[in-house]
C-alpha cells in the first residue's frame, strides 16, 4: 500500500518552514492554523524529512500533541523503540521528553502539532537523528 497524500489533505501546506530548516533533515512546511489559546500547526514532511532530537521545556504543564492526518511518519522518545504513525494516530508528549518526529523515506507524512499550554514553555533543539539509525527504519 503506498502512503501518498493525494487523498489525505486536510489543511493548506503551508510555505516551507525556513525559521525552523535548521533544526530538521529535509523539507518540511508549517502552516499555522491558531495562536489564539492554543498553538496549533499543520506540519507537513516531503519523504525523509524529520526534526532533530528536541524537548519541549516547562516549568509546569506544557508538551505537544500530535495529530496525524495523512502519510506514514515517525516519532520516537529517546531510550524508546521508533514508533510508526498514520493518519488517525494521536501522540501525547510530555514536557521534558526527548523525541523526534518526521515522514518515512518513501511516504510523505502530516500532522497538527497541538502545543499544550504551560509555564516558561520553549523548544531545546538537539542532535539531528542518526542517519544509519533512521536509514533501518521501513
Amino acid at each position: 500500500m503506498k502512503h501518498g497524500l493525494s487523498n489525505s489533505v486536510i489543511f493548506a501546506r503551508g510555505e516551507e518552514n525556513t525559521d525552523f530548516a535548521q533544526y530538521f533533515v529535509g523539507r518540511s512546511y508549517l502552516n499555522i492554523l491558531s495562536l489564539q489559546g492554543v498553538v496549533i500547526g499543520n506540519l507537513t514532511f516531503e519523504p525523509g524529512c524529520r526534526n532533530n532530537w528536541h524537548i519541549h521545556q516547562a516549568s509546569q504543564s506544557g508538551g505537544q500533541i500530535l495529530l496525524c492526518t495523512g502519510g506514514r511518519g515517525w516519532y520516537q522518545e529517546w531510550g524508546q523503540e521508533p514508533r510508526e504513525l498514520h493518519a488517525g494516530d494521536v501522540v501525547h508528549i510530555p514536557a521534558g521528553v526527548k523525541h523526534w518526529h518526521g515522514a518515512a523515506k518513501n511516504s510523505w507524512f502530516v500532522h497538527l502539532a497541538v502545543e499544550v499550554p504551560g509555564q516558561d514553555t520553549y523548544n531545546q533543539w538537539l542532535e539531528p537523528v542518526d542517519q544509519s539509525q533512521y536509514d533501518l527504519l521501513p
